[in-house]
């Protein structure tokens, strides 16, 4: 039986390991589950999100300067976007034909203008003077790209 002593204290010591572990875990599960029904009763506690209605919507930098504007007209809604100076840079608007990108320079000049409207879709690009210079379109007709000079000639065409 002394032979079997140590072999049975060791059995002894490893089940009390086992049963401290296993209360620890049974806590550990109690605060989880506490924990997760908490969360699931405050979630159903949280109020609906809510709707907020405006004909326009202002857009402020950090420093409370107005750099853009999402608004709704007759025309339709869009989205007007003005760089540190105040000056029209961006500007998207969705028409009765079709919505209509333009990007402005520094001069508020058009510079780049991207639309998706009923006759087709069609990429213009504008000089610095504000002339069309290259225009890119697509229509039931199919593609066409068009170069033009500063006074508004087409100057080549494919097709």
């Amino acid at each position: 039986m002394t032979a079997q002593a140590p072999e049975l204290a060791a059995v002894v010591a490893r089940l009390e390991k086992v049963e401290q572990q296993n209360r620890k875990l049974k806590r550990v599960g109690v605060v989880v589950l506490a924990l997760a029904v908490a969360g699931m009763v405050m979630g159903q506690a949280m109020p609906r999100a809510r709707i907020l209605e405006a004909r326009e919507f202002l857009l402020k930098d950090p420093a409370g300067k107005v750099r853009g504007t999402l608004s709704v007209d007759k025309a339709g809604p869009g989205l007007a976007l003005v760089d540190e100076n105040g000056k029209l840079r961006a500007a998207l608007a969705v028409y009765k034909d079709g919505p209509r990108l333009g990007l402005l320079d520094e001069n508020e000049k058009l510079r780049v203008e991207l639309a998706a409207v009923k006759a087709g879709l069609w990429l213009d690009l504008y000089d610095e003077n504000g002339k069309p210079r290259v225009g890119l379109r697509v229509d039931k007709d199919g593609p066409m790209l068009r170069l033009l000079d500063e006074n508004g000639k087409t100057i080549w065409r494919q097709p």
